[in-house]
């Protein structure tokens, strides 16, 4: 493809984009499905355009307003082109020529109103905070609590693209000679920070193609959700219960520390989630798992009958995944699913489920990759507020049990990561111990 006909499909994609009532991510995928002629070349380039976008949503659209554009996607690209991509003025009738395949000439008022955005920045002195830090106005006075002085830094470090962590398969490989393995093709890594099992890309990298993903010696995993498997501190011959497992990811990080002995039991509302996780499992050389899907007749039954039996139960509770905005810029602006009232109803019903399977002296751990307190450190207040047999176990306590001398320096309470602070998603995690 020309340069000209990149921000064609640019033009495109961010309409369907706008216009979709399912993640970006499924948007970019469909459109370039059927699209077979466009290289992957192009696609790298016309996919991280639409992700710029979607990180600069709010000032792109201040700056619309501001020098007189319609707010379209035909102004959000050219926009783009010259505040994001570095092209100048003069570069844009070559790029918006009216060929075939390539978007229509400037009129005169694009010109004209392009002409006032000639030498500036992204961001303007005249922009609120809000808009400057990409911050929907209905979160901006409850992260301004949360973070307080730290809000600006917190918010600018969700704007920069995330971090690529692999977990390193330790039932296979130790994480020494997973990256030499790696190193082998061309893939280069460092230590994570604070997981012992962590290794973070130096740089982009197609990890399906090295003989360690091939192997089952990595998975892909950010490391916030690394330490949230291992403050379960599920140990080998351990009943463990993954109560939202999804696709499995800390499922087969709490089979990696428990050594493949003991019992897992993985649950989740999507058997088609769960069924994805059979050749991750096989792979990874997981044996010691069972996949219950949670609506099945059978299994809630049975679930009802598991009072007293796991040491933990992990429940990755469903959320607004506003921790995750990094990686999924769009969710700042776009609600796909439950209302946020709605999911926190869902939180509380499913702690309310689970509560009975702990063990006395087992851990129930809850999770979320919220940031808010909402979803979060409420929802542990109030449970605890209902249950007196339950206690929490501090960061420090649960770092010291499971012998993580590399530990994130956090103390308190809760475990609570962010990407300006930890390099990590943002995380929440309790550690509750069930005591009578």
């Amino acid at each position: 493809m020309t340069p000209a006909a990149r921000y064609q499909a640019s033009i495109e994609l961010w309409d369907k984009i706008t216009n979709a009532r399912v993640p970006m991510d499924g948007v970019c995928g469909d459109y370039f499905r059927i699209r077979r002629f466009i290289g992957s070349k192009d696609r790298a380039e016309i996919a991280a355009r639409a992700y710029d976008m979607m990180r600069a949503y709010a000032r792109i659209g201040w700056w619309c307003n501001h020098i007189g554009l319609d707010d379209s996607p035909r102004s959000r690209v050219l926009l783009t082109a010259i505040l994001i991509d570095g092209k100048t003025i003069d570069d844009l009738p070559d790029l918006f020529n009216g060929n075939k395949y390539h978007p229509d000439e400037l009129s005169e008022s694009e010109s004209i109103a392009l002409k006032k955005i000639e030498s500036v920045e992204l961001n303007h002195n005249d922009m609120p905070l809000d808009i400057k830090t990409e911050c929907p106005t209905w979160a901006f006075d409850r992260l301004k609590e949360i973070y307080g002085d730290e809000f600006e830094s917190e918010m600018h470090a969700m704007l920069q693209p995330a971090n690529l962590d692999i977990r390193v398969n330790t039932i296979k490989i130790d994480r020494g000679n997973a990256g030499v393995s790696l190193a082998k093709d061309n893939i280069e890594t460092a230590p994570c920070p604070y997981s012992p099992v962590g290794l973070r890309l130096k740089s982009k990298a197609y990890l399906a193609h090295s003989k360690a993903f091939k192997k089952g010696f990595i998975e892909i995993q950010d490391e916030g959700s690394q330490l949230l498997a291992l403050i379960c501190n599920a140990k080998p011959g351990m009943q463990v219960l993954d109560y939202c497992a999804g696709g499995g990811g800390k499922t087969l990080a709490l089979a990696a520390d428990m050594k493949g002995k003991g019992r897992i039991v993985a649950m989740d509302i999507e058997d088609k989630r769960l069924q994805k996780s059979k050749p991750r499992l096989t792979k990874a050389d997981v044996h010691n798992v069972e996949l219950r899907p949670i609506l099945d007749e059978t299994n809630r039954k049975w679930f009802r009958r598991q009072k007293d039996k796991f040491d933990v139960v992990l429940v990755d509770a469903p959320c607004s995944s506003s921790g995750t905005w990094r990686r999924n810029p769009d969710l700042r602006w776009h609600h796909y699913g439950p209302t946020h009232e709605a999911i926190q109803e869902m939180q509380v019903d499913i702690l309310d489920k689970v509560k009975h399977a702990v063990k006395i002296g087992g851990r129930l751990v809850y999770a979320t990759c919220s940031i808010f307190r909402e979803e979060n450190e409420n929802q542990v207040k109030a449970f605890l507020a209902e249950n007196e047999n339950f206690k929490i176990i501090p960061v420090q306590q649960a770092w010291d049990d499971a012998n993580l001398l590399s530990a994130c320096p956090i103390d308190g309470d809760f475990l609570r990561l962010s990407p300006a602070k930890h390099q990590t998603d943002g995380f929440f995690a309790a550690i509750l111990q069930r005591t009578a």
